[in-house]
């Protein structure tokens, strides 16, 4: 899960990024302004997108996702394609935890596996040595 994750936050910085030429040449924002709003989110995306790996990184980018989604209303356009990215990204989370859980069902079944191998043949080199 936290692969797709990064993917997609990964592809939000450039979108979050080019909103704000978008922001200054359609909706005349300060440019400052503009800049600092998804400038920061756009660095915040890509912070979040290289730690996935930590839990409390991935409440923080439900978080960003949030924020971007009610900051697209500020742009003619923008809330279009912030419902993407977000619809991209709770698709995201729900593949990643299915694969998650058939990684760890697969994992499980290696282990059980290798389990029964083992006292298989623990058990055939006894019967082995009282002969």
């Amino acid at each position: 899960m936290r692969v797709v994750c990064a993917v997609v936050l990964a592809f939000e910085v450039i979108v979050i990024g080019l909103f704000i030429p978008v922001a200054v040449t359609l909706a005349g924002m300060d440019p400052a302004f503009a800049g600092g709003l998804w400038g920061t989110m756009a660095v915040a995306a890509l912070v979040l997108a290289g730690l996935q790996k930590h839990r409390w990184a991935h409440y923080a980018s439900w978080a960003l996702q949030a924020v971007f989604l009610f900051t697209s209303f500020m742009l003619p356009g923008g809330m279009l394609v912030a419902v993407v990215f977000v619809s991209l990204w709770v698709t995201g989370v729900i593949l990643g935890r299915r694969t998650d859980e058939m990684k760890a069902a697969h994992q499980a079944r290696a282990e059980a596996e290798a389990a029964r191998e083992a006292e298989t043949a623990v058990g055939a080199s006894s019967e082995s040595r009282t002969r």
